[in-house]
């Protein structure tokens, strides 16, 4: 159940709030997370960068609004992920997912000079996400 809660979160924002009833808290990430993505044309980003544009991705991109984005979205799959079991431990738990949220801020300061600056941003965060969810699951 907490696995669910956080994919959703990684495929939205919101939705894995959603998913564990916190109905207001998810339509709120879920209004962040779109005003984010629009200002900072980070899915335009994506799909420039996906099509090979690599160079017009970052052009593209107001790093403005980008350099809050990966914080907020690990924060969401986190803040998912926790929610799911009641009880869970926040000290230790939300370790692997701050690395992913400062690995994802520090590969946006520095995407300019990443082969494929999108999905190896997304891949800064994701990993060590799951790789918390792996090592925290039963905790």
């Amino acid at each position: 159940m907490r696995n669910i809660a956080a994919l959703f979160s990684i495929l939205m924002p919101g939705f894995g709030q959603i998913y564990n009833g916190q109905f207001i808290k998810g339509v709120f990430f879920i209004i962040v997370e779109h005003f984010d993505n629009a200002f900072g044309h980070i899915n335009e980003a994506i799909h420039l960068d996906f099509n090979g544009l690599h160079q017009q991705a970052v052009e593209v991109t107001h790093f403005d609004y980008m350099l809050f984005y990966p914080g907020f979205y690990v924060y969401c799959v986190w803040d998912a992920w926790y929610h799911a079991k009641p009880n869970a431990d926040k000290t230790k738990t939300a370790i692997p997912f701050i690395i992913g949220g400062f690995l994802g801020v520090m590969g946006a300061i520095f995407a300019n000079r990443l082969p494929i600056p999108t999905l190896t941003v997304a891949m800064l965060m994701i990993i060590p996400m799951i790789c918390g969810m792996i090592v925290f699951r039963d905790q």
